[in-house]
């Protein structure tokens, strides 16, 4: 009898992981959800799978947690922050729907899945279960590839052919088909001489600066930053330092040495005197 309340009870060092990664979880998924910055959602998703890996360690399923660690986290939540950096998103790339619609539905959808999960979890039997002893008899891995392939088969390849379907469907919403010739150099040069604006390269950033980041406005002779010198999406995130400031201070001194030094050598050749007249 013992025994039988020993494997149903919950000790309080599990007690305690459960509700303290549970929270530091909960949270991780709230901050991916209504975070600004796609780059931040990213790193809070990230926080959050591995928090899942630490429950699956710490319940036996010691495969998985590998596999949440290094596949997800790991691999495709490292890609896809490297895509977001790269690429870069912008908060006004969330406001365009390519679906008209399309943020209706996905709240329907949202909310139909919130409805049958609670529905699932209401009508979940927990009052029997064998055990990581009899699960993990023969190995993890292998109880898992057993209830994966036998068991649960029909439901795993309708999962693969779901993240499969999913993965055209993103690839068609992202492709754009061109419906014009593209210009040419020469096009786009002439284009830009007509229209008056810019015609010669952008300024590069950190220009005139004492930085050449990519993140820092390039400074014009009079020590102004110019926006041209940084990428439209920084501007749009914010995500751009300013030293102008800083700059103009040390622009002003080094003005100032030079003005002291040109001082001096115009005075130093009145007064410099060869050795014959100075010994005279």
């Amino acid at each position: 009898m013992s025994a039988q309340l020993a494997a149903y009870s919950t000790s309080t060092g599990e007690a305690f992981q459960f509700w303290i990664l549970g929270t530091v979880a909960v949270i991780g998924a709230l901050c991916t959800v209504f975070m600004k910055k796609a780059v931040h959602s990213a790193l809070c998703l990230a926080g959050t799978m591995i928090i899942l890996a630490v429950f699956y360690l710490a319940n036996g399923a010691y495969f998985l947690g590998v596999v949440q660690i290094i596949v997800y986290t790991g691999a495709i939540m490292m890609l896809f922050l490297f895509v977001v950096m790269l690429v870069g998103v912008t908060a006004a790339d969330s406001l365009r729907e390519t679906i008209k619609g399309q943020r209706w539905l996905a709240l329907l959808c949202g909310l139909g899945f919130g409805i049958l999960l609670v529905a699932g979890i209401g009508n979940a039997s927990l009052k029997e279960f064998n055990g990581l002893g009899q699960a993990n008899a023969n190995g993890n891995v292998e109880g898992l590839a057993t209830l994966i392939f036998t068991k649960y088969v029909f439901a795993f390849e309708i999962t693969g052919a779901l993240l499969i379907t999913a993965t055209v469907g993103a690839m068609l919403l992202t492709h754009r088909e061109r419906t014009e010739r593209a210009k040419t150099q020469r096009e786009l040069s002439e284009q830009r001489v007509r229209e008056g604006k810019h015609v010669p390269p952008l300024p590069a950033p950190g220009v005139y600066a004492r930085h050449n980041a990519v993140d820092i406005a390039g400074l014009l002779p009079d020590g102004t930053p110019s926006d041209l010198t940084v990428s439209k999406t920084l501007r749009e995130r914010g995500q751009i330092r300013d030293v102008s400031a800083e700059a103009l201070n040390d622009l002003r001194a080094l003005e100032q040495r030079a003005e002291e030094r040109l001082e001096r050598t115009a005075i130093e050749p009145s007064t410099f005197k060869r050795p014959e007249e100075a010994s005279k």
